[in-house]
C-alpha cells in the first residue's frame, strides 16, 4: 500500500488521491457475496435500467460494516481524518450496458435528520424521506470522502473524472470552469482499491464503454456536529 502521508499530501493539494489493494480478492467477494444475498425488493434500494443503488447504505445494513472497516481503510481514515465518523453512503452498480453518466458538479449537499430553519442552511430538498441540504462553506471543507471500487474501473467503465484542486475555490460552477487554466484527471482504480476525495472537488463521471461493471461503495466522513437542532441523518461511529 502507499505511503499513507503521501497519500494525504497530495489530497489536499489536488482534492483527491487513490490508494490500491486496500482489500483483498477474498474481502471483496465477501463484501459482494452480503450484497447480492439482500431482498432487492426494499424501498432502500434503486433500480433502473442503467443503475442499481443501494441508499443509505451503511445505516440499513450496518452487519456490512466489519467487513468494509478492515484495518487497512480504519488505519487511512484515522490518519486523513482523526476521530472522523460516517455522515452518508451509498452503493451504486453501473451495469455492463448503463449508458448512464454524470456532467461536473460540486456535491454540495448533506443528509439531515430534518428539515429546520437554521441561519447559513438552505436550499432544501426532500427524496425518500431523506432530507438533503446546502451547509455553510465551512461544513464541506471538513468532509471528505471515500469511494470503495469492488471492480477494476478506468476511463473505459466510468472512472471518475476530475478537476484538479477545484475545491480549492469554494462553489465552484461547472459553467464557469478555465478550460484554458484546469487539468483534468481520471481516476483510475483497481479492484480493492479506493479514491479518496473532497466534495467540493469538480468531478464527473462517463458513460461505459468497455461492458465492463462498475460498483462502487460511497460514504463521506466528518469530524464535526451540526448546528442543534440539525443531526447527521446517517451517523455512524467507527469502531477501532
Amino acid at each position: 500500500m502507499n505511503n499513507i502521508f503521501d497519500n494525504k499530501a497530495e489530497f489536499q493539494k489536488r482534492g483527491f488521491t487513490t490508494i490500491n489493494s486496500v482489500y483483498s480478492q477474498e474481502e471483496i467477494d465477501s463484501i459482494i457475496k452480503f450484497i447480492e444475498e439482500q431482498d432487492t425488493n426494499s424501498p432502500i434500494f434503486r433500480k433502473s435500467e442503467n443503475l442499481f443503488a443501494i441508499r443509505q447504505f451503511i445505516k440499513e445494513l450496518p452487519e456490512i460494516k466489519p467487513l468494509i472497516f478492515n484495518d487497512r481503510l480504519k488505519s487511512i481514515i484515522n490518519i486523513i481524518g482523526e476521530n472522523a465518523f460516517i455522515v452518508k453512503s451509498i452503493y451504486f452498480d453501473k451495469p455492463e450496458e448503463s449508458n448512464w453518466f454524470v456532467a461536473y458538479h460540486q456535491d454540495l449537499t448533506i443528509s439531515v435528520n430534518k428539515k429546520e430553519d437554521v441561519e447559513g442552511f438552505g436550499p432544501w430538498t426532500s427524496k425518500h424521506n431523506q432530507f438533503a441540504v446546502q451547509p455553510p462553506i465551512e461544513i464541506l471543507e471538513n468532509i471528505f470522502t471515500i469511494r470503495i471500487h469492488l471492480d477494476d474501473t478506468n476511463e473505459n467503465n466510468g472512472a471518475l473524472k476530475v478537476i484538479d484542486g477545484s475545491h480549492h475555490k469554494n462553489i465552484y460552477r461547472p459553467e464557469n470552469i478555465d478550460w484554458k487554466n484546469e487539468k483534468e484527471s481520471c481516476c483510475n482504480v483497481d479492484a480493492g482499491g479506493i479514491m479518496l476525495m473532497k466534495p467540493l472537488l469538480l468531478h464527473s463521471s462517463s458513460r461505459t464503454l468497455n461492458h465492463k461493471r462498475r460498483r462502487v461503495i460511497h460514504i463521506e466522513f466528518s469530524n464535526i456536529g451540526l448546528p442543534k437542532p440539525l443531526k447527521w441523518s446517517e451517523y455512524s461511529q467507527i469502531s477501532y
